[in-house]
């Protein structure tokens, strides 16, 4: 009878075992769609390997692992299921001691291994902006690891990834928070780097054609206290104008004249972005060439009725001494020497 239970004990505990071993290891994977905004994070640089801590889950892939406990110090890789990010299909590739072959010695290792490359054309290459992921849930963040460089994924070189990912002295620190209730979280982040087949060209035009725009304004003595504006006229890709208020604007206001260049719209087919404009804004003396002239040069922004200039080019005092010549008949002569414009076109690379 002693025997026999000793043999039942021995049989039930052996249970018990393999029925606890098995249930303490799961694995759950999770192909995410989120989108990335790197809007909170802090650095640390090692050897050339950037590790930011981000709110933001991987877009491309999470791995969790309930149960490291199971698998810690073992040797051989843990492969995902295949998933899908950028049009290609990928596995990540986890050693939870380190890559040896890839000075992964007391480090996880973690790579993304590229799949079912068969259908693609013969010399396929793919180019990768990589960034690979450890969960943090103690302090609600992920650990984002990445060099900067472009992986190029080829028949040749299938498999790209971190054989340092994280110190296992660190990750396996209760007091980090990398394993929480003895589960862990890793993650990828596949998007694919097509280099720019166009390019926005910004080119500056010295003395473009039709650069000068002359503006006489008649029965000046008559005008009311409120901004005039000129015709639109055409220099490079954009319109431009001529503007003042006959009673003074801002600092000048009441003793001085004001003029003002501002930037319109653009001509039909122009890209429109900042336009750059330097002037010439001249008030011409009509008895001689003594004019007053002042240069301004300016970034004009996209939206129209944005005016650069000065506010005095003339005291009115003088203006209103006609010994001087500039109100000649009651009219003043305003004039603008477009004397650099720029001009923006997509172009090939």
């Amino acid at each position: 009878m002693d025997s026999q239970t000793r043999s039942l004990s021995f049989i039930s505990l052996a249970f018990l075992f393999i029925t606890c071993s098995s249930a303490e290891f799961l694995i759950r994977q999770v192909t995410q769609g989120t989108g990335t905004d790197n809007s909170s994070y802090s650095h640390q640089a090692n050897l050339g390997v950037t590790r930011v801590l981000r709110d933001e889950r991987p877009s491309s892939k999470i791995v969790t692992i309930a149960g490291y406990s199971v698998i810690k110090g073992r040797g051989e890789p843990y492969e995902s299921s295949v998933f899908e990010a950028a049009g290609y299909k990928w596995r990540l590739v986890l050693y939870v001691v380190g890559n040896s072959h890839d000075g992964g010695a007391g480090y996880i290792s973690l790579y993304a291994r590229i799949e079912e490359t068969e259908s693609l054309p013969y010399g396929w290459e793919v180019n990768v902006d990589l960034k690979l992921f450890v969960h943090n849930p103690k302090l609600h963040k992920y650990l984002t690891v990445t060099d900067g460089a472009v992986k190029r994924f080829e028949a040749g070189k299938k498999e790209w990834g971190f054989g340092q990912l994280i110190a296992l002295s660190t990750f396996e620190n209760t007091n980090e928070g990398y394993i929480v209730q003895d589960t862990c979280s890793f993650g990828a982040e596949i998007l694919i780097v097509k280099p720019a087949e166009v390019q926005e060209k910004v080119t500056f035009i010295s003395n473009p054609p039709d650069n000068i725009f002359t503006w006489k304004i008649l029965r000046f003595s008559n005008l009311e206290d409120k901004f005039y504006y000129s015709a639109d006229f055409l220099v490079g890709d954009r319109y431009w104008r001529l503007g003042f208020n006959p009673k003074g604007d801002g600092g000048g206001r009441p003793y001085a004249l004001p003029i003002f260049l501002f930037a319109q719209g653009f001509r039909p087919n122009a890209v429109a972005t900042n336009t750059w404009g330097a002037v010439n804004l001249r008030l011409k003396n009509q008895r001689s060439t003594n004019h007053r002239q002042i240069y301004s040069a300016a970034w004009y922004p996209i939206r129209s009725d944005y005016g650069v200039g000065v506010n005095n080019i003339i005291l009115l005092a003088d203006l209103n001494d006609a010994s001087q010549g500039y109100l000649v008949n009651d009219a003043i002569i305003f004039e603008a020497e477009m004397v650099k414009v720029s001009v923006t076109n997509i172009v090939s690379v």
